[in-house]
This record gives structure tokens, C-alpha cells and sequence, in this order.
């Protein structure tokens, strides 16, 4: 049986410390300690949290600020905090810093990541201690905040938004997808070793407009007509899970099939797919469910055919719940997305006759199903 490793993540609350504490809390090898924002200006709570550390994660930072000067002083008081709890506690923790690719510009928050990272490896010196510098390229993903953490975050925002993005300049984006940075993470952690500057490599580059005009074309493919984007690469898959993540559920879905009818029947149009896929159907008993069960990175589609349906969705690490009601007399589907663990009830008196669209083909072996109710 592997060593169980308690992990901290400071920062646990932000746009990457959200995405490892859900991944965590997935792999049987980790414990995840748990870490809130006032836990450093709480000297005895600090500490315990400390205490209770194999690993901690330090992602705590300011990204943005009217005045720069502010962000600088709170990253390295922040980094002396931790520093201080830790010589308090005579740890000896694998300390794993996340720090930018910003360090080699002349801004106050590369240089305070710059001058953070060298805090920790003079600690190290001194306490014996373990540390990995990570050096991270701009990083994208779902549930990022707009207008803070990526530019993806604000295109995607803007577009489902009703807003029109504005280029301020063409440059080229080195960027790695927030799924990939954790697998990184979780290397680093399992493999014990120390990066005093381990600097990650970007998984996909791409200019400013280019990405503006891939987004664009989700919102008119997905967004205004329904049909799923053709999504050829790891990176397109990435960026379109990234846009949707975006959209206001309540208010976008369930979006209205056309119904089409003469003497045979009715005949209705389920999905236009440029991608790959996987259509499946199904037959629910009237009060039973199905599903309560999340994907981290499968795109799904539940389409209502005949019957009265139930679709609940609920984000991973949240308690909203959203419901949405389908009747087979006017079809409809709703989307699921990722990381929102998510259930189909019947509550008809007749069977309740759905169809589904997944853009993979099922595998046993690497199904990204998790059990977890809404």
C-alpha cells in the first residue's frame, strides 16, 4: 500500500488551488489538509496547518493591483509568513513555490515570485528542508477569473457574455492547460525529488487573434447553433471545456430541439457534431435516476425523447444545485460540464426515454467517470 502524503495548499481557494484540491481529492495516495485565506493572520492557526504538512503547495499571491507596489510587498510577506511557521514547527516539508515565467521581466510581481522562490531555497539551507520551484507559463482552464487570470478566462467570459473582446496587442501566448500543470504537480509530489527551479514547458503557443477567433467560432458553432466544434487537438478539446465553462447554464439551457412531424411521427435532430462521438440512448423507470457521476474532461449531451426528465448538475466543491426540466413533448438537451457532478430523474408516470452524445468512445480503462451525488 502506497504512503498516504497530507498535502496543503495555500491559495486552495483560487483558480489553480481549486483545480488540485478536486484532483487530490481524487488519488488514493493523498490527504488533503484543508486551508483557508485567514489561516496567515493567525499565527497559531498557521502553524497548525503547518504541522499537519508532508507537502504544502504555496500558490497564495496577488496577480493584480492599482498599485504594484502592493502586490511585491504582499507575495514576499506572504512567502516570510510561511517561512516563519515553518522554522516555528521544525518542518521539514516538501515546500512546492509556483512561481512565473514573469520572473525574468521588470514587473513587481515577477520579481516578487523571483525573489519569493530565493527566500525558500535559503530555507531550505538552513532547515534541511525540501523545495521545488516551479517556473509556470501562462495558465488557462475552466472556472479561471476573468480579467485576472488569463486572457482565455476574459475572451471566454466576454463572449458568453454579450461582450465584445478588445486586442490591446498580437503577441504570442506560451500557454499550458490547468489539467496538465497538476499532472506536473502531482509528479513532483509522488516523485520526491527537488527542482530548486524546475521550469515547466508550455504545451501550446498561439497569437492573441488566433485565439479570439477559435473562441468566436465556438460561440457561433455552440453558443448560437447548438452543434459541437470540430476538436481535433488536446489543445481545442482544452479551450472549448475552458469556453463552456463559461456560459450561463441557468439561462442557456435546456436548449429547444426543432420537432419535426407528419403521418409517421416525429422525427428531431439531436446534435450536429464536426468531432468525433459516441450516441447512446436509454430507458429510465418512472421515479428512479441515473448518472450521480462527474467527467474531468469528456464533453456529454443528455437529449429528453419522450417522458418527463429531472437534470440536476452540481459543481465539484460547491453546494448550488441547478435544475432543469425536460418534457419529450418539446425536446431539449442540456450539456454537462466538466467537474459538475451531475444525474437524469424520471418524474413521469411513463417511461423516460433519453438519448446521449459523449465526444469519446467508452474505455473501461481510462472511463473519467467519479462517483459522487448531486
Amino acid at each position: 500500500m502506497n504512503k498516504i502524503i497530507k498535502v496543503g495548499i495555500t491559495g486552495q481557494s483560487g483558480f489553480i488551488g481549486t483545480h488540485l484540491f478536486n484532483y487530490f481529492g481524487l488519488q488514493n495516495d493523498i490527504e488533503r489538509i484543508e486551508f483557508k485565506d485567514e489561516f496567515f493572520q493567525d499565527k497559531d492557526v498557521l502553524d497548525k496547518f503547518i504541522s499537519q504538512c508532508d507537502v504544502i503547495i504555496h500558490l497564495a499571491a496577488v496577480n493584480r493591483h492599482n498599485d504594484p507596489q502592493v502586490i511585491y510587498n504582499t507575495n514576499i510577506d506572504l512567502v516570510k509568513k510561511l517561512i516563519e511557521s515553518l522554522n516555528r514547527n521544525n518542518s521539514v516539508a516538501h515546500v512546492i513555490f509556483s512561481s512565473s515565467t514573469q520572473e525574468d521581466r521588470d514587473n513587481f510581481y515577477g520579481q516578487s515570485k523571483k525573489e519569493g522562490r530565493k527566500l525558500l531555497i535559503d530555507w531550505t539551507k538552513k532547515s534541511g528542508g525540501i523545495f521545488t520551484g516551479l517556473v509556470i507559463p501562462n495558465v488557462f482552464g475552466p472556472f479561471g477569473n476573468p480579467y485576472y487570470n488569463s486572457v482565455v478566462a476574459t475572451f471566454s467570459h466576454q463572449l458568453t457574455h454579450n461582450e465584445k473582446p478588445k486586442i490591446d496587442l498580437d503577441g504570442k501566448l506560451k500557454l499550458i492547460y490547468v489539467g496538465e500543470l497538476i499532472n506536473e504537480i502531482y509528479r513532483v509530489i509522488v516523485d520526491t525529488k527537488v527542482y530548486p527551479e524546475l521550469k515547466l514547458k508550455y504545451t501550446s503557443e498561439i497569437k492573441v487573434s488566433e485565439l479570439l477567433e477559435k473562441l468566436n467560432s465556438y460561440k457561433d458553432q455552440y453558443l448560437n447553433n447548438g452543434a459541437i466544434p470540430e476538436l481535433n487537438t488536446t489543445f481545442e478539446k482544452n479551450l472549448f471545456n475552458t469556453y463552456r465553462s463559461y456560459i450561463d447554464y441557468k439561462s442557456f439551457f435546456p436548449f429547444s430541439l426543432k420537432q419535426h412531424a407528419d403521418d409517421r411521427g416525429t422525427f428531431v435532430e439531436i446534435i450536429r457534431t464536426l468531432s468525433s462521438g459516441q450516441v447512446s440512448s436509454s430507458t429510465t423507470k418512472p421515479g428512479l435516476s441515473r448518472g450521480n457521476h462527474f467527467h474531468t474532461r469528456k464533453i456529454e449531451r443528455f437529449a429528453v425523447i419522450k417522458g418527463k426528465a429531472l437534470i440536476s448538475i452540481r459543481r465539484i466543491g460547491t453546494n448550488n444545485i441547478l435544475d432543469f426540466k425536460l418534457d419529450g413533448d418539446k425536446p431539449a438537451f442540456v450539456d454537462m460540464p466538466i467537474w459538475y457532478t451531475h444525474n437524469i430523474t424520471n418524474i413521469g408516470s411513463d417511461d423516460l426515454y433519453t438519448q446521449f452524445w459523449t465526444n469519446e468512445f467508452y474505455d473501461s480503462s481510462k472511463s473519467d467517470t467519479y462517483f459522487e451525488k448531486v
